[in-house]
């Protein structure tokens, strides 16, 4: 090894081998891989709708959220 292999080169090079030489973390890391897809990409889409995009007027959302905060924040 060169003494002029800076760190970022050899965590690389530490992990390259490491993933070429996998035969069960490949499977593993699609598994991880897939799951979260469905965590940020399907569920996101079905049980977050896009609260501002519904009740605020477009140009406007600034403004919503600030009146929320000090309507809400006025309440005992």
């Amino acid at each position: 090894m060169k003494k002029s292999e800076g760190f970022f080169y050899k965590a690389f090079r530490l992990y390259y081998d490491g993933f070429r030489s996998m035969t069960l973390g490949r499977t593993l890391w699609a598994v991880i891989l897939v799951k979260l897809f469905i965590i940020f990409f399907i569920l996101k889409l079905f049980f977050f709708p896009n609260f501002l995009k519904q009740n605020a007027p477009k140009g406007e959302e600034a403004e919503y959220v600030s009146g929320q905060m000090i309507e809400r924040a006025a309440k005992p």
